[in-house]
C-alpha cells in the first residue's frame, strides 16, 4: 500500500492508495473518529454500483449510516442541491460529533465536503473517491465548493478531510472517456513539476500500459499535489500552479453549459492552447506544445475548441482567480516547471487564442 502524508499541522491527514482498499475503509474510518452516525454523499451513478456494499462496510464497523444520493453531473453542484444535502443531514439528526463520507467523483466530493464544512460549523469528513479525476486531484487538498450561476466554485471553503482512501479497483466501472478525462490532471502534474511522470505518459503505447501503471500515476499525482498544498494550503501563492490549463478549461466548460466537455477535457484544451501561445511568445521552450499535445491525443483528449477566443474571454471574467482587473495565468517554461504570469484582463486576448492560429 502507498501512503502519502499531507502535513498541515492540526489538519494533517494521510492519503492511502491500494487496490481492494474499499473493504477496509470502515475499519480505518472507525480508528479516526468516534462518530455514531455517518452520512454518505454519493450520486445516482455511483450509488447503485457501490452504495449497498459501502453501507455494509460502515455498518460492520459500528456506524449508523444514511446514504444521501444526488443527481450525477456538474449541474448538481449548486446551492439548491447543497441545501437538500444539509436538510438530509439534519433529518438524520446528526450531531457535531458525527461524520460525513463522500463516495463519489468530484461533484459529490466538492459538495459533500462543503456540506461537512458548513453543517453545525463543521463536522469531520472523509473522501472515498471513485473516479480517476477525484483520486488524483479533487479529493486531496481541502478545496470544497459549489457553483453559482455566475461561475464555477464561487461558494466554498478550505476544509481538509480526516482521511482519503483511494482504491484503484473502483475505476473498473468507469467508461474509458472518464478514465482519460481524469488523466488530464495527471498530465498537468507532469507538466508543472514531475518530468518523470510526464515521460511515463510519453512512453506508454496502449491501454494495457496505462492500466499497468495506474497506481504509479495516482501516487505520483497525489505526491505532487501534497507538495504544493503543504507549501500553500489556501492558494495564496504557489498553489496557483495547480490551475495550469484551468483558466481556459473552466471557460470552455461554462461556455458549453457543462454539457459538451468534461472537466478534464476542458483542462486539456486549456493546457494545449495556452502553451501554444506562450511558446509563440517565447515564454516556453520550443517543442513543448508538441510534446503536450502528443500525450493528450494519446489519451484521446481534445487540444482545441470550435469557438472564437472573444467568446471565451467573458467566461474567464467569472473565474474565481481574478483579482479586480488582474488574473494569474499558469505557464510552463519547459516540461516539469511552472511559472505564474499575472496579466491584466485587457491583455487576455494576447494569451487566449483559438482557431487556426492557436496551434
Amino acid at each position: 500500500m502507498a501512503a502519502v502524508d499531507i502535513h498541515l499541522g492540526k489538519d494533517s491527514y494521510t492519503v492511502e492508495i491500494r487496490r481492494g482498499l474499499l473493504e477496509d475503509t470502515g475499519r480505518k474510518i472507525r480508528r479516526l473518529t468516534d462518530a455514531e452516525k455517518i452520512a454518505v454523499v454519493t450520486d445516482d451513478h455511483v450509488g447503485p454500483l457501490y452504495g449497498d456494499r459501502f453501507r455494509k462496510i460502515l455498518e460492520d464497523a459500528g456506524f449508523t449510516v444514511r446514504i444521501i444520493t444526488i443527481p450525477a453531473g456538474e449541474t448538481s453542484k449548486n446551492l439548491s442541491v447543497f441545501g437538500d444535502v444539509l436538510n438530509a443531514m439534519a433529518d438524520f439528526e446528526m450531531t457535531r460529533k458525527d461524520a460525513l463520507v463522500t463516495l463519489s467523483g468530484g461533484v459529490p466530493g466538492d459538495l459533500g465536503g462543503y456540506a461537512a464544512a458548513s453543517y453545525m460549523r463543521g463536522i469531520p469528513f472523509f473522501q472515498v473517491p471513485t473516479t480517476i479525476l477525484a483520486q488524483i486531484d479533487s479529493s486531496v487538498g481541502g478545496k470544497v465548493a459549489v457553483d453559482l450561476p455566475a461561475g464555477k466554485n464561487l461558494a466554498g471553503s478550505f476544509y481538509q478531510p480526516r482521511g482519503v482512501f483511494i482504491d484503484p479497483d473502483l475505476l473498473s466501472t468507469l467508461p474509458a472517456r472518464f478514465i482519460h478525462d481524469g488523466l488530464a490532471e495527471a498530465v498537468k502534474y507532469g507538466c508543472i513539476g514531475d518530468i518523470r511522470l510526464f515521460s511515463l505518459f510519453e512512453s506508454m503505447k496502449n491501454e494495457a500500459d496505462l492500466e499497468a501503471h495506474m497506481e504509479d500515476i495516482i501516487c505520483a499525482s497525489v505526491q505532487q499535489k501534497a507538495r504544493v498544498v503543504e507549501a500553500d494550503a489556501k492558494e495564496q501563492n504557489i498553489r496557483q500552479i495547480l490551475n495550469f490549463g484551468h483558466t481556459i478549461g473552466h471557460a470552455v466548460e461554462r461556455y458549453f453549459h457543462y454539457k459538451t466537455y468534461t472537466h478534464g477535457e476542458g483542462v486539456a484544451i486549456g493546457m494545449a492552447l495556452l502553451t501554444a501561445r506562450t511558446e509563440q511568445l517565447g515564454l516556453t521552450e520550443e517543442g513543448t506544445t508538441e510534446r503536450i499535445c502528443r500525450v493528450l491525443k494519446k489519451l484521446s483528449l481534445p487540444v482545441s475548441v470550435p469557438v472564437e477566443a472573444e467568446k471565451l474571454i467573458p467566461e474567464i471574467m467569472h473565474d474565481k482567480k481574478r483579482r479586480g482587473n488582474r488574473i494569474t495565468l499558469v505557464t510552463v517554461p519547459r516540461i516539469g516547471e511552472a511559472e505564474l504570469l499575472p496579466v491584466s484582463t485587457d491583455e487576455l486576448p494576447r494569451y487566449i487564442v483559438t482557431g487556426e492560429n492557436a496551434l
